[in-house]
C-alpha cells in the first residue's frame, strides 16, 4: 500500500476569506430537484439551530440547498427529492463496506430483537473488544464509549492521570472532538466556518493546551523544552482528515514517538478516521508505529454511535473501577453498536487481503483522474491521498499543514462541489474535510465521477 501521494497542478489561484458564508454565494443553476429537501430544511430551521445537528451539514461554506438523505445502498444514496448520488462521505468514513450492508443490518436487527439498551454488561462488549485488540497489538485493554469526542476526552484525562502532568500538545487543523480543551485551532467544522475556537470556552479551560503547527518537529521540541516535565501527552491524527486529508511528513510520526518516549509523555493516536480504514490495524499498522493510547470511533460501531480508547494494562488499569480515573456512560457498550461493530470488523478481518488493495487501486484511479481533469482545464489543484482517504485542494500546494491548507480557494471549491452534486456526486461540503472511498464503490462509479469532474472544472473557472 502506498502511504501517501501528492500531486500539484500549475495554474492561477486567488486568495479568499475562509469565513465565507452561504449568504455570499449566488445559488447555482441546478438540474437536481430540491423542493422536498428545501421544505425539510425550512421545517428543521424552525426547531433546530441552523436546521442541522452538526454544522457542516448546513452547506454554509459551499452554498446551495443541502439534500436530506432518506436511504442508501452500497455506494449510492438518495435524497427526499429522489436524486441519486455516488457517495464519497460514507457517514464521514465508517461505512467502509457501503450503506445498508446486509451482514451489518442483520446483526443490528438481531440485537434489537433482544432489546436496545440495558445499562448493564452484555456478552457482545467482550466480542467487539477481542476484535479490536486483535487488530491493535499495543492495546491490552479497551474501553467503549458513545462517540469519538468521549474517546479523546477520556484518553487525555487518562494520560494526565498516568503522568501526573497538566499540559497537552495538539496540532493546528487537527480536530479531536468538541471537548473544551481541544477546540483550540481545530479543524473540521471549526475550520469550515472560519471559527478561531468556540464561544463559551473560558481561557482557563484551554490554558494547558499547546496548539502547534502540524508537521513541524522543531515546534514540538521547543514545547518540550519550554514546558520541561509538564506535558502529559501529544495527541495527533496520524493522517489528518479534518483540514482535508494531510499526511504526516516522512519520519514525523517516528520523531513524535521518540520525543514522547524520551520525555516520558504519552503519545495518543486519534484513529477515529484512520482506524480500520487505512489498514486493518489502522495508521499505526501502516506506518509501523505503536502509540501509548489509541482512540477510535465511527467504524467500530458499523456506523452506529460509538467510540473507544485503549492501551496497555499499566495505563488502562487506572480507569475506574480498577483505578482513580473516572469515566462512565449509560449507553457505553450499547448492544446494537457492539453487534454492528462485530459484523463490520469480522468482514474487514476476513477480507482484508481483498478489500484494502482494492481500496488503494480505486482511490488512486479516482484521485489521479480528477486531478487530470483539473490540469486539462487549467485549474490549480493539489491532491493529497493516503489509502482511501483523499482531498482535492484548490491551491498550488503542497498542503502539509493548516497554514498551507487555508490558502485553498474556497470559492472555487464551492463551485466544484455544487457542480458535482448537481450531476450526482456527493462530496464533503467543505474544503477542509477528507473524502472516503469504500469497498462498495465500483470502477463504474469512479469512471462516472471522473467524467462529471471534467464538466465541473468548467464551472470552477467561471
Amino acid at each position: 500500500m502506498t502511504p501517501a501521494t501528492s500531486d500539484r497542478i500549475s495554474g492561477s489561484v486567488s486568495s479568499v476569506d475562509i469565513s465565507f458564508v452561504q449568504e455570499d454565494w449566488m445559488p447555482s443553476t441546478t438540474t437536481r430537484k430540491v423542493e422536498q429537501s428545501r421544505r425539510l430544511q425550512q421545517r428543521a430551521e424552525s426547531m433546530i439551530p441552523g436546521g442541522v445537528n452538526s454544522p457542516v451539514r448546513a452547506f454554509r461554506s459551499v452554498g446551495g440547498d443541502p439534500p436530506f438523505i432518506v436511504r442508501g445502498k452500497g455506494s449510492h444514496i438518495w435524497d427526499a427529492d429522489e436524486n441519486e448520488f455516488i457517495d464519497y462521505i460514507g457517514s464521514w468514513g465508517p461505512l467502509i463496506l457501503g450503506h445498508a450492508e446486509p451482514g451489518v443490518l442483520d446483526a443490528i436487527v438481531g440485537a434489537a430483537c433482544n432489546g436496545t439498551s440495558f445499562g448493564a454488561s452484555t456478552p457482545s462488549e467482550a466480542d467487539l473488544a477481542e476484535l479490536v485488540l486483535s487488530a491493535f497489538p499495543q492495546m491490552q485493554k479497551v474501553r467503549f464509549v458513545s462517540s469519538g469526542t468521549e474517546a479523546t476526552m477520556s484518553a487525555i484525562r487518562l494520560a494526565r492521570a498516568y503522568t501526573k502532568r497538566k499540559y497537552i500538545v495538539k496540532f493546528e487543523g487537527c480536530y479531536h472532538g468538541h471537548a473544551d480543551a481541544l477546540l483550540v485551532k481545530a479543524g473540521s467544522g471549526v475550520a469550515t466556518l472560519g471559527i478561531a475556537g468556540s464561544a463559551g470556552v473560558p481561557d482557563e479551560f484551554i490554558q494547558f493546551t499547546l496548539a502547534l503547527p502540524f508537521n513541524d518537529i522543531k515546534a514540538v521540541e521547543y514545547a518540550f523544552t519550554k514546558f520541561k516535565h509538564q506535558i502529559a501527552c501529544v495527541i495527533v491524527e496520524p493522517v489528518v482528515g479534518n483540514m482535508g486529508c494531510v499526511p504526516a511528513a516522512d519520519d514525523y510520526l517516528v520523531a513524535l514517538r521518540l520525543i514522547t518516549e524520551r520525555e516520558k509523555a504519552e503519545l495518543i493516536f486519534d484513529e477515529v478516521m484512520t482506524g480500520f480504514r487505512l489498514a486493518f490495524g489502522g495508521a499505526q499498522e501502516l506506518y509501523s508505529i505503536r502509540p501509548d493510547l489509541t482512540t477510535m470511533g465511527k467504524i467500530i460501531g458499523g456506523g452506529l454511535p460509538v467510540g473507544a480508547y485503549g492501551g496497555p494494562d499499566e495505563i488502562m488499569n487506572l480507569v475506574a473501577p480498577l483505578g482513580p480515573m473516572y469515566q462512565a456512560g449509560t449507553l457505553s457498550g450499547n448492544p446494537l453498536a457492539m453487534a454492528a461493530g462485530c459484523a463490520m470488523l469480522k468482514q474487514l478481518r476476513d477480507r482484508k487481503e481483498e478489500i484494502y488493495p482494492r481500496l488503494e487501486k480505486l482511490s488512486g484511479m479516482l484521485v489521479e483522474g480528477v486531478s487530470a481533469a483539473a490540469k486539462d482545464a487549467g485549474v490549480t489543484l493539489c491532491a493529497n491521498r493516503v489509502g482511501s482517504m483523499f482531498t482535492w485542494f484548490f491551491t498550488a500546494g503542497p498542503v502539509t499543514n493548516w497554514e498551507t491548507a487555508s490558502k485553498s480557494n474556497t470559492e472555487q471549491f464551492g463551485r466544484f462541489f455544487r457542480a458535482m452534486l448537481d450531476s450526482g456526486v456527493y462530496l464533503p461540503p467543505s474544503q477542509y474535510e477528507a473524502a472516503f472511498l469504500g469497498a462498495a464503490h465500483t470502477e463504474d462509479d469512479v469512471a462516472r465521477t471522473i467524467e462529471v469532474a471534467n464538466g465541473a472544472m468548467a464551472a470552477v473557472k467561471g
